[in-house]
Protein backbone atom coordinates (compact mmCIF):
# COMPACT_ATOMS: atom_id res chain seq x y z
CA UNK A 1 0.00 0.00 0.00
CA UNK A 2 1.39 3.52 -1.21
CA UNK A 3 0.75 5.88 1.65
CA UNK A 4 0.80 9.34 1.68
CA UNK A 5 0.34 12.23 3.76
CA UNK A 6 0.02 15.90 2.84
CA UNK A 7 -0.01 19.07 4.71
CA UNK A 8 -3.76 20.08 3.94
CA UNK A 9 -3.65 23.87 4.37
CA UNK A 10 -6.33 24.22 1.50
CA UNK A 11 -8.55 20.71 3.23
CA UNK A 12 -11.08 22.49 5.36
CA UNK A 13 -13.90 21.19 3.59
CA UNK A 14 -12.50 17.51 2.96
CA UNK A 15 -11.44 17.20 6.52
CA UNK A 16 -14.64 18.96 7.64
CA UNK A 17 -16.68 16.26 5.63
CA UNK A 18 -14.67 13.25 7.05
CA UNK A 19 -14.89 14.83 10.44
CA UNK A 20 -18.64 13.69 11.06
CA UNK A 21 -17.42 10.07 10.20
CA UNK A 22 -14.57 10.61 12.86
CA UNK A 23 -17.69 11.97 15.05
CA UNK A 24 -19.69 8.88 14.28
CA UNK A 25 -17.26 6.91 15.53
CA UNK A 26 -16.39 8.74 18.85
CA UNK A 27 -20.62 9.04 19.33
CA UNK A 28 -20.18 6.14 21.72
CA UNK A 29 -17.58 6.90 23.77
CA UNK A 30 -18.00 11.28 24.03
CA UNK A 31 -21.82 10.90 23.85
CA UNK A 32 -21.96 12.98 20.95
CA UNK A 33 -25.76 13.59 19.30
CA UNK A 34 -26.48 14.21 15.47
CA UNK A 35 -28.43 17.49 15.01
CA UNK A 36 -32.21 18.25 14.32
CA UNK A 37 -30.89 17.51 10.46
CA UNK A 38 -29.25 14.04 10.81
CA UNK A 39 -25.73 15.62 10.95
CA UNK A 40 -22.56 16.03 13.95
CA UNK A 41 -22.37 19.34 14.06
CA UNK A 42 -18.67 20.23 13.42
CA UNK A 43 -17.16 22.02 16.76
CA UNK A 44 -15.55 25.63 16.49
CA UNK A 45 -12.02 24.62 17.07
CA UNK A 46 -11.74 23.00 14.01
CA UNK A 47 -11.58 26.17 11.85
CA UNK A 48 -8.96 27.49 14.32
CA UNK A 49 -6.62 24.99 12.57
CA UNK A 50 -6.75 26.95 9.30
CA UNK A 51 -7.90 30.15 10.46
CA UNK A 52 -7.00 32.54 13.53
CA UNK A 53 -4.45 33.53 15.79
CA UNK A 54 -3.45 29.65 16.72
CA UNK A 55 -3.68 28.36 12.85
CA UNK A 56 0.63 28.94 12.70
CA UNK A 57 1.03 26.41 15.37
CA UNK A 58 -1.96 23.96 14.25
CA UNK A 59 -1.41 21.48 11.15
CA UNK A 60 -3.46 19.47 9.54
CA UNK A 61 -3.02 16.47 7.27
CA UNK A 62 -4.75 14.41 5.04
CA UNK A 63 -3.73 10.58 4.60
CA UNK A 64 -4.37 8.36 1.15
CA UNK A 65 -3.49 4.96 0.81
CA UNK A 66 -3.14 3.82 -2.35
CA UNK A 67 -4.45 7.85 -4.18
CA UNK A 68 -7.85 6.87 -2.00
CA UNK A 69 -8.47 9.26 0.62
CA UNK A 70 -8.13 7.48 3.90
CA UNK A 71 -8.30 9.36 6.83
CA UNK A 72 -6.92 12.26 8.85
CA UNK A 73 -4.72 13.93 11.04
CA UNK A 74 -4.53 17.28 13.85
CA UNK A 75 -1.43 18.43 15.33
CA UNK A 76 -1.29 21.62 17.37
CA UNK A 77 1.55 22.68 18.91
CA UNK A 78 1.04 23.41 22.57
CA UNK A 79 4.33 24.68 24.07
CA UNK A 80 7.17 26.34 22.13
CA UNK A 81 10.20 25.69 24.88
CA UNK A 82 10.41 23.07 24.44
CA UNK A 83 8.40 22.13 21.47
CA UNK A 84 5.58 20.33 22.66
CA UNK A 85 2.72 18.77 20.03
CA UNK A 86 -0.44 17.14 20.86
CA UNK A 87 -2.23 14.97 18.42
CA UNK A 88 -5.53 16.89 18.19
CA UNK A 89 -7.06 14.41 16.25
CA UNK A 90 -6.68 11.14 14.53
CA UNK A 91 -9.02 9.18 12.04
CA UNK A 92 -8.41 6.31 9.79
CA UNK A 93 -11.91 4.93 7.88
CA UNK A 94 -12.45 1.91 9.40
CA UNK A 95 -11.57 -0.01 5.70
CA UNK A 96 -7.98 0.95 6.53
CA UNK A 97 -7.62 0.02 9.98
CA UNK A 98 -5.53 -2.73 11.06
CA UNK A 99 -3.47 -2.45 7.70
CA UNK A 100 -0.39 -0.48 9.06
CA UNK A 101 -1.52 2.76 7.56
CA UNK A 102 -2.39 4.33 11.02
CA UNK A 103 0.85 3.06 12.91
CA UNK A 104 2.75 4.89 9.58
CA UNK A 105 1.27 8.20 9.58
CA UNK A 106 1.62 8.55 13.47
CA UNK A 107 5.06 7.66 13.15
CA UNK A 108 5.64 10.25 9.96
CA UNK A 109 3.88 12.28 12.25
CA UNK A 110 5.97 12.26 15.43
CA UNK A 111 9.26 12.01 12.98
CA UNK A 112 8.02 15.50 11.24
CA UNK A 113 7.60 17.69 14.71
CA UNK A 114 10.39 16.83 16.31
CA UNK A 115 10.00 17.27 20.57
CA UNK A 116 7.62 16.27 23.17
CA UNK A 117 4.64 15.04 22.19
CA UNK A 118 1.00 13.66 23.81
CA UNK A 119 -1.55 11.73 23.07
CA UNK A 120 -4.95 11.42 24.73
CA UNK A 121 -7.70 9.51 24.43
CA UNK A 122 -11.08 9.66 26.39
CA UNK A 123 -11.01 6.60 29.34
CA UNK A 124 -14.15 4.90 27.97
CA UNK A 125 -12.23 4.49 24.57
CA UNK A 126 -10.17 1.58 25.17
CA UNK A 127 -9.56 0.59 21.85
CA UNK A 128 -7.72 3.57 21.30
CA UNK A 129 -5.56 3.89 24.46
CA UNK A 130 -4.31 0.45 23.10
CA UNK A 131 -3.93 1.44 19.29
CA UNK A 132 -1.80 4.31 20.86
CA UNK A 133 0.16 2.76 23.60
CA UNK A 134 1.39 0.10 21.41
CA UNK A 135 2.37 2.88 18.65
CA UNK A 136 3.99 4.83 21.18
CA UNK A 137 5.90 2.35 22.88
CA UNK A 138 7.21 0.69 19.90
CA UNK A 139 8.15 4.23 18.61
CA UNK A 140 10.01 5.23 21.84
CA UNK A 141 11.13 1.72 22.85
CA UNK A 142 8.89 2.03 25.88
CA UNK A 143 10.30 5.49 27.07
CA UNK A 144 7.17 6.83 27.55
CA UNK A 145 4.80 8.13 30.65
CA UNK A 146 1.11 7.76 30.62
CA UNK A 147 -1.59 9.63 33.20
CA UNK A 148 -5.29 9.85 33.81
CA UNK A 149 -5.91 13.75 33.73
CA UNK A 150 -8.03 16.19 33.83
CA UNK A 151 -7.86 18.83 30.90
CA UNK A 152 -10.32 21.80 31.98
CA UNK A 153 -10.29 23.23 28.48
CA UNK A 154 -12.05 20.26 27.73
CA UNK A 155 -14.04 19.86 30.76
CA UNK A 156 -12.92 16.09 31.20
CA UNK A 157 -10.81 13.70 31.92
CA UNK A 158 -8.17 11.72 29.57
CA UNK A 159 -5.81 8.75 29.06
CA UNK A 160 -2.50 10.52 28.22
CA UNK A 161 0.68 9.30 26.83
CA UNK A 162 4.02 11.77 27.03
CA UNK A 163 7.18 11.42 25.38
CA UNK A 164 10.41 13.20 23.44
CA UNK A 165 10.78 12.23 19.66
CA UNK A 166 14.02 10.82 18.89
CA UNK A 167 13.97 7.19 20.67
CA UNK A 168 12.61 5.72 17.82
CA UNK A 169 13.23 2.00 16.72
CA UNK A 170 14.69 1.37 13.33
CA UNK A 171 11.98 -0.33 10.39
CA UNK A 172 12.54 -1.18 7.02
CA UNK A 173 10.07 0.75 5.15
CA UNK A 174 9.60 -1.36 1.65
CA UNK A 175 8.19 1.36 -0.27
CA UNK A 176 10.18 4.01 1.01
CA UNK A 177 9.35 7.41 2.81
CA UNK A 178 6.54 9.18 1.80
CA UNK A 179 5.88 12.72 1.25
CA UNK A 180 4.56 14.60 4.70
Amino acid sequence: MRIEIAAAPHAFGVIRNLFALYAYDMSEFAGLDVDDDGTFPVPLSLASYWVGPDAPHRHPFVVRADGKLAGFALVRQIADDPATYDMGEFFILRKYRRSGLGRDTACRLFDRFEGLWEVRELPSNTAAQAFWRRIIADYTLDMFTESREFFAAHRREFVVQRFRTGHRRPTSDAVGPAPV
